[in-house]
């Protein structure tokens, strides 16, 4: 398999990252007819793969397809091995085709995302034929678990493409509330003459609209023990039909058409507010900005990519990273760029600096050192796979765990290897724990392992009781106080862990990968899904409070910070919520964006306290807050 994979990185290494084909000459009065084949979750020795090889069996025995669209979540788990074996499976297809990655496609993968991007060649595609255009591109959320969003970068381009064009746009996604910024996508699409959407996601044949613009989601490619499948699309001058075909062992049927719609141009009746925003839109809106004007924002801007990780600060500046491979330095004074770096690959790295070195991993498998000054690269190590997760500096040595098995400390001086634990199961996404007595870190093979600083030696492991991959702490920051450790993880638990044992002492139900710890190590907070957060002693699985924060639904997974008494929530769809950390009463909150808020910096200066904070849409904000906590709700 590593074979197949190294050479599927090689020939799509000549790729762009966008993909077109010329317009080709007209059908006269004969439809476009294509095949959308979506959510097919290859994964080794699935049930999955046979139905995939069906599937395009069946698609080349068919005559009359002009091409075929792969909907996204072509994997289960993103990773390597997956991609190479659906990419095997898929260029077995003899027809021309397209592929969207979906969010089981980004969301765990090991590679962050750069695998899918090489093996494919791009991730937005736009061409034209028989007198339609057909847009696509990906859909995210990149490596952190939230809503769907589209990537700013994609966002860019779909606005730079030509417009009055009739088109049709396809995505993972439905292009609704799943879908952070689903407003200002559908005005876009609006813009450009969409007059029909494609997706997947659900699994099943729907039929949907977007404000005005008709749309229909696809079936699994799945069997489920029934049949294998997908649709067939027929575009005719101004109107559509959908078709399910369903695909046996030795025959397949195609079904009368469960779909067929007039396709118009769609004039724009929505009305949106200031900031974009439908009256649909069902989640905390700006307004809440103007309740609380005691958080100011001293400075904010838009970078042109995604961001989706935290900053580091060090002598008047922030440091931050982007999806598409920058490092940034800004002036903490008034967000002014200092100096920008172009890496390789993509990076999810929250970078950490000492003294003048910034350190991060980037997912071209390599750790960098800068100077913080300039951006000049002081030195690099080569891991053997991507690197998604976030070091830790301490003592002069870096901390950082991999994608290749392994988790590594390095001299902070020169980059050199001080050891190397290998064999670790599942990649590291999130940040270690680090002390003078151990190193903590979760996985997505749902292991927690805890090695000793000095040596690199394993001193223990614990694994969810669980026997589900998605079950693992692998996003959760692990948080350590009177001899316990505490992570969240995804199954909806907190788990309090013996620090010098491993051995399990309790759990708290309610948890999901975000948690946080107080000043004084005496609580320890998380929150619900649903609009609650919660403290409870390192002592006892019972709840010191629990008090609704009016976030409604609520799966970042980004760590909760407590400073001088005030606890902050940051959440999945842009807001930061301050709440006492004695009582849990809310103080105050504002939005900064329709993005995950990725990891803060809280600090305080004078009588403010200050909060830095970069959201996965690409706003970089800095806060002040005076600490009395202002004055009263207006």
């Amino acid at each position: 398999m590593a074979s197949i994979l190294a050479v599927l990185l090689l020939l799509a290494s000549l790729s762009a990252s966008s993909h077109a084909v010329p317009m080709d000459p007209g059908y006269g009065d004969r439809p476009v007819r294509f095949a959308f084949i979506t959510d097919v979750h290859i994964a080794v020795d699935a049930p999955s793969v046979e139905d995939l090889r069906l599937c395009i069996r069946d698609l080349n025995s068919q005559e009359g397809l002009d091409f075929v669209v792969f909907g996204g979540d072509i994997t289960d788990f993103g990773s390597d091995e997956e991609i190479a074996l659906a990419k095997s499976i898929i260029d077995s297809l003899k027809i021309r085709h397209y592929v969207l990655a979906g969010n089981h496609d980004a969301n765990w993968s090991e590679s962050g995302c750069n695998t899918f991007l090489k093996v494919f060649g791009y991730e937005q595609f736009c061409f034209e034929e028989g007198g339609w255009r057909f847009i696509g591109c990906n859909s995210g959320p990149d490596m952190r678990m939230s809503p769907a969003l589209v990537p700013h970068e994609s966002m860019v381009w779909l606005e730079s493409l030509p417009k009055g064009r009739k088109s049709i746009f396809l995505n993972h996604y439905p292009m609704d509330s799943s879908v952070l910024n689903y407003a200002d996508v559908t005005r876009t699409l609006k813009d450009l003459d969409v007059r029909f959407e494609i997706g997947g996601h659900w699994h099943v044949n729907s039929a949907l609209n977007y404000g005005g613009i008709p749309a229909v989601l696809g079936r699994t490619g799945m069997s489920h023990g029934a049949s294998a499948g997908y649709n067939i699309v027929e575009l005719f001058e101004d109107s559509v039909a959908v078709s399910e075909r369903r695909v046996y062992p030795n025959s397949s049927v195609l079904m009368e058409p469960w779909y067929t719609a007039h396709l118009s141009p769609v004039i724009d009746t929505v009305s949106y507010d200031a900031h974009g925003l439908t009256a649909d839109y069902p989640w905390m809106r700006y307004e809440v900005n103007d309740e609380y004007p005691f958080v100011k924002e001293l400075w904010s801007f838009q970078d042109e990519f995604n961001i989706v990780a935290g900053s580091a600060i060090s002598g008047g500046a922030a440091f931050y990273t982007t999806s598409s491979g920058y490092v940034r330095a800004v002036s903490l004074k008034d967000g002014k760029r200092i100096w920008s770096k172009k890496f390789p690959g993509k990076i999810f790295s929250t970078p950490a600096v000492d003294g003048k070195t910034l350190v991060f991993g980037c997912s071209d498998g390599n750790v960098y050192a800068l100077n913080i000054s300039d951006g000049e690269i002081q030195w690099t190590f080569s891991a053997n796979k991507s690197i998604v997760s976030s070091p830790v500096i301490r003592d002069g040595k870096v901390f950082i765990g991999g994608s290749d098995s392994a988790f590594r400390c390095l001299s902070l001086k020169d980059g050199s290897l001080i050891w190397e634990f290998s064999g670790v199961e599942g990649h590291q996404a999130s940040t270690p724990l680090v002390d003078p007595e151990q190193v903590v870190f979760g996985t997505w093979g749902r292991k927690l392992y805890s090695l000793d600083p000095a040596t690199g030696s394993l001193q223990w492991v614990w694994t969810v009781d669980r026997p589900v991959r998605n079950y693992s702490p692998a996003s959760c920051v692990p948080v350590k106080t009177q001899g316990k450790i505490f992570v969240a993880v995804p199954d909806r638990r907190i788990y309090a862990i013996d620090s010098k044992t491993g051995r399990q002492l309790f759990l708290v139900e309610g948890g999901r990968d975000a948690l946080g710890m107080s000043e004084d190590g005496r609580k320890i907070f998380s929150k619900t899904m649903f609009h609650k957060t919660y403290a409870i002693s390192p002592d006892s699985p019972d709840k010191l409070w629990e008090k609704e924060n009016n976030t409604g639904y609520e799966i970042a997974p980004t760590a909760l910070v407590e400073k001088d008494g005030v606890l902050l929530i940051p959440t999945c769809k842009g807001n930061i919520v301050a709440q006492s950390s004695q009582n849990g009463e809310v103080l105050w909150a504002h939005k900064l964006s329709i993005g995950l808020v990725n990891p803060l910096q809280v600090w305080t200066e004078r009588n403010d306290m200050m909060i830095l904070a970069t959201t996965m849409d690409g706003k970089v904000t800095l806060l002040s807050v005076p600490r009395s906590g202002g004055s009263t709700r207006k």
